[in-house]
């Protein structure tokens, strides 16, 4: 049973981790497309149209690769976690139904429209398609949210004869952790398609690319970045304080508190040992936790050792939260060099490029070690309180999971590499190509000046 429970966990991660970075692109990169086009109607210059034009390609990629692995995510429901489903397939089959019905069709339908309508339909419709698309991202997001959340801190259900049965569904759909983890998520997914446009814009420049539709995608996401950067890290705050009061057993893990303090300290390094049930080499900032998760310097955080057999693997919670806070201070420092320089000149020095360059994927990363903060954060409960994963588990022999992890593996490897090797290679092929040419008007043809072409863009 511990075979096939650590290798069923183990596939999961990695299905769910492979997923999640083709929503966290394309919700909202939606947004930044119909920017785009409501830009390229208000100025008819036709640079927006072109800088519409590129990422509309990336978007249609990313959500298709998004599509095939929710599906084969999907399946693991019934092939692997019998028992999720069985105990709380009530509330959970209606959920993720509901995301299908009023996100997915939605943008599945208007999704044609936004790539191959924009000469076969009016103007009006084109852009009305292209929000819709963006409303039904959103959408999916809410409904997965809202489910992934009851899953954290489950309400608006009794159980009868061991199994969950809705009782009220606003509670359950606006349970305790929802809003909070909501606006996390949507914060998130803005800043990892911020850094995504600008690491392929900058990467577009450095390649000599002299058009203007890079320099002002640059321009435009990390504005974005630079504004929502602050109001990730209030939204952060909220939620750990949401997460204090409802898992603070996810809370002293992710802090490496074993006994129960007042005046905690923040821990900036240590190796946290389940063995001993202590922590190694601690390196903190004294009461800096307490103070940060209680807002008083000496507020008390309960311990590990308060939930024995109840709290998560310590270990990859507390790396994964410093990884995600790390990489978090380097998107901000980031943003906001880059557009300390956009504001008085029109150009990015080199060394900037280069760290835009680097930082493309940030966004992937600290979505994943968050994600595994609060994912792993959630053990032994596969929903909080009410069922285990151990409870939920296949009975199927270990070899034929272990045989199935070891082909997702490779193949969401090979479409990894295939996909980040193919946005790079869009990325130097970028051209003006004809069909660009087409619709300019000759009384467009003036240079374009770039702060008025990105005013507002934040």
């Amino acid at each position: 049973m511990t075979d096939v429970l650590m290798l069923s966990r183990a596939q999961f991660g990695l299905n769910i981790s492979f997923h999640i970075l083709f929503p966290t692109i394309t919700i909202a990169l939606g947004w930044f497309l119909f920017y785009f086009k409501l830009r390229a109607n208000l100025s008819k210059h036709p640079v927006w149209m072109r800088v519409y034009r590129f990422w509309v390609r990336i978007f249609a990629l990313t959500f298709a690769l998004g599509i095939v692995s929710g599906i084969t995510m999907s399946f693991q429901f019934g092939s692997n976690w019998p028992g999720f489903m069985e105990k709380v397939g009530n509330i959970a089959g209606p959920l993720l139904g509901y995301e299908v019905l009023t996100a997915f069709f939605l943008e599945a339908t208007f999704l044609g429209i936004m790539l191959f309508g924009i000469h076969r339909v009016p103007n009006w419709l084109h852009t009305l398609a292209t929000l819709v698309v963006a409303i039904g991202t959103t959408l999916s997001a809410f409904w997965i949210l809202a489910l992934n959340s009851w899953m954290h801190t489950p309400q608006g259900f009794e159980m009868i004869d061991g199994v969950a049965h809705a009782v009220d569904w606003n509670a359950i759909i606006f349970n305790p952790s929802f809003p909070y983890r909501l606006i996390h998520v949507l914060l998130a997914s803005g800043l990892t398609a911020s850094f995504l446009i600008a690491g392929i814009s900058a990467y577009r420049i450095k390649h000599d690319d002299q058009k203007k539709a890079p320099s002002i995608a640059l321009r435009a996401s990390l504005y974005v970045a630079a504004v929502l950067i602050p109001l990730q890290i209030l939204a952060g705050d909220m939620h750990g304080l949401n997460t204090l009061e409802h898992q603070p057993q996810k809370v002293a893990a992710m802090e490496g508190v074993w006994e129960t303090k007042q005046g905690a300290p923040l821990l900036l390094f240590a190796i946290p040992d389940e063995n001993e049930r202590e922590n190694k080499f601690e390196i903190g900032i004294p009461k800096g936790a307490s103070f940060i998760l209680t807002h008083e310097w000496d507020g008390e955080i309960k311990g590990l050792n308060e939930f024995i057999g109840e709290h998560p693997p310590v270990a990859a919670v507390f790396f994964s939260f410093r990884l995600m806070l790390g990489i978090g201070v380097m998107m901000l420092i980031t943003a906001w060099l880059a557009s300390s320089y956009l504001l008085r000149k029109k150009h990015l020095p080199p060394r900037v490029i280069n760290l835009c360059i680097w930082m493309t994927f940030s966004g992937w990363m600290a979505t994943l070690a968050g994600w595994y903060v609060t994912e792993v954060g959630r053990q032994p409960y596969l929903v909080s309180g009410v069922l285990t994963t151990e409870e939920a588990v296949t009975q199927i022999p270990s070899g034929n999971v272990a045989l199935s992890l070891a082909l997702y593996t490779l193949l969401y490897s090979g479409l990894l590499i295939a996909y980040i090797r193919t946005l790079f290679l869009m990325a130097r092929r970028a051209v003006e190509i004809e069909e660009y040419q087409a619709d300019e008007h000759p009384k467009h043809k003036k240079k374009l000046n770039l702060d008025t072409a990105t005013g507002g863009a934040a």
